[in-house]
């Protein structure tokens, strides 16, 4: 290992929150010889055998024999919070999302140069996160799908993205389409989100990012049916049917969450939380 690696030698858990480039060189050696990380980079994220944990998601895919732990990319963390109760309930068949992300995800200076005043994104909208590569998608929304894919443990799940950077300080929003497996109802699902950990279920009026900002919980409001869908499902049924005319598998959701704090400082937390709870760490 390199001078900077035994620094680290003797310790029980290592965060990284230093890039992909430290990750690549450090965290290796680190789990060889015993140490838990926690690493907020994307270096593992999709690696086969490394969980992608989100505790209150999939905290019961954990083995005591991992040691490399990847916190998610901000935006599917917040995302697979809103949907996890949904799965859970009445299955999902396919999601579609347009994101609002916060000038935090670009980074320090980014910020900086936003609290300054001095920001491209400041009275403005950037439709591109990341490279966009030939088929037009860009890396952002490629993670935002194959990492929602993972920690729901859903690999064929239809989604997909459109991410935007708005000049918001920290908390990202997120408008979510999606289809059930089965014939379910606003009701039931509100039920679902109010029971779920981590989310704060609005029935009535609006959250903002600024509602959120410094918080760990996931909000989630306007959840409806998506209007279209729902004429043409109660035309089907005919007028003299029994069934609830508002059971139907498209709704639509709002969604926000700090992306500092669940999206990315909490979740490390909660995920060393989890593992001293179950004495995975000594």
């Amino acid at each position: 290992m390199s001078t900077s690696a035994d620094a680290l030698r003797g310790f029980d858990v290592v965060f990284f929150a230093g890039g992909e480039e430290a990750s690549e060189q450090y965290v290796p050696a680190l789990t060889a010889n015993g140490a838990v990380v926690i690493d907020n980079s994307a270096t593992f994220r999709l690696r086969a055998g490394v969980p992608l944990l989100v505790p209150e998601i999939n905290g019961d895919s954990v083995h005591p024999e991992q040691r490399l732990f990847p916190v998610g990319n901000c935006t599917a963390i917040i995302l697979c919070a809103a949907l996890a109760p949904i799965r859970d309930t009445a299955g999902l068949r396919s999601v579609q999302v347009a994101t609002y992300q916060a000038v935090s995800g670009a980074g320090r200076a980014a910020l900086d140069a936003f609290d300054r005043g001095e920001s491209e994104f400041i009275a403005n909208a950037v439709p591109r996160i990341g490279a966009i590569g030939e088929g037009g998608e860009s890396g952002e929304e490629q993670k935002v799908r194959e990492e929602t894919r993972k920690i729901l443990g859903l690999p064929s799940l239809a989604l997909s993205a459109v991410c935007v950077r708005v000049p918001v300080r920290t908390a990202h929003a997120e408008a979510v389409f999606f289809e059930t497996e089965r014939e379910t109802g606003v009701d039931e699902l509100a039920d679902a989100f109010e029971r779920a950990r981590g989310i704060v279920f609005h029935r009535e009026g609006i959250v903002t990012p600024r509602d959120v900002e410094g918080t760990d919980d996931v909000h989630v409001a306007r959840l409806r049916v998506i209007p279209s869908e729902a004429m043409s499902s109660r035309a089907s049924r005919g007028s003299g049917g029994s069934r609830d005319e508002r059971s139907t598998r498209s709704f639509s959701l709002w969604c926000v969450g700090d992306q500092l704090r669940k999206g990315a400082a909490t979740n490390a937390v909660q995920i060393l939380e989890l593992l001293l709870a179950r004495g995975y760490v000594r």
